[in-house]
């Protein structure tokens, strides 16, 4: 494998590129809009422009599909209420054609589990809200190509992204007996880049740390190493699922570098 293909290259793509790069690959990766292009080639990665909205016949006839492997990496946006992601995923494909790759990555999200009282694991996933249907089927497109695997991430950590944040300052908040599910960065770089080095990679693997704090306890410690005022929870219980993370250290022996939601604080 030497040349591997990025479709998004944004906060979890870029570092994903350029660590790719450090280890001898060649990465080719996409933005949606031209002006991001020069930050890419900047860093050495060979750029391409990709709107799936708007796609030319300059795009169709780009290399940036020819490589050993692909690395799909485009949030759905439903939060902000986009209604045509499986739209774009579908396009995505066609454009990909009959190309055999090594390995097909689609990184999803673990908001394809329920809100429920247990700890879930890669094979509980199932048609339960909207939001849920759309992250199944978008998985589905690619799950059926050769040498596929789907990437679940927990709630995501790194730069830009400190936790601490979210509830600071806010009263009256449910919930404080929720587990949290997060992962960092970090690890989610070195979970796809073992994932691209294997072989005998099965079909889907959720990432989270292995500790589960409790959302009050976590949230307000979050907020004070900000030094902002931590939230006010109140009394009202909610479903408090766990995610799983452990397939993937138990069949490929990955690590967690940061196997606490705590741990990350520092690191953000």
């Amino acid at each position: 494998m030497n040349t591997i293909t990025l479709i998004g290259c944004g906060w979890f793509g870029f570092p994903l590129a350029t660590q790719l790069m450090k280890q001898g690959f060649q990465v080719k990766a996409s933005k949606r809009h031209p002006d991001d292009l020069a930050q890419l080639q900047q860093a050495g990665i060979e750029a391409y422009q990709l709107d799936l909205a708007n796609v030319t016949t300059q795009v169709k006839k780009a290399t940036l599909f020819d490589a050993d492997a692909i690395v799909i990496n485009l949030p759905p946006g439903l939060r902000r209420g986009e209604t045509d992601y499986l739209g774009y995923l579908t396009q995505l494909k066609n454009l990909m054609g009959e190309r055999q790759y090594q390995k097909v990555i689609f990184i999803s999200s673990t908001g394809v589990y329920p809100s429920l009282n247990q700890t879930v694991t890669e094979q509980d996933a199932g048609a339960f809200n909207d939001t849920s249907d759309t992250l199944l089927q978008a998985e589905a497109i690619f799950a059926a190509m050769a040498n596929s695997c789907i990437v679940r991430f927990s709630g995501l950590v790194g730069p830009k992204r400190h936790p601490g944040r979210f509830f600071a300052g806010k009263t009256d908040v449910s919930g404080a007996n929720v587990a949290v599910n997060l992962v960092h960065l970090d690890d989610c770089i070195a979970a796809v880049s073992l994932i691209l080095s294997r072989t005998d990679t099965l079909p889907i693997y959720n990432l989270a740390a292995n500790e589960h704090p409790t959302r009050g306890a976590f949230y307000a410690a979050a907020a004070e190493h900000l030094g902002l005022i931590a939230p006010q929870f109140n009394q009202q219980q909610q479903p408090s699922k766990i995610i799983d993370g452990q397939l993937i250290s138990h069949q490929l022996g990955f690590q967690y570098a940061f196997s606490s939601p705590f741990k990350m604080l520092d690191a953000c």
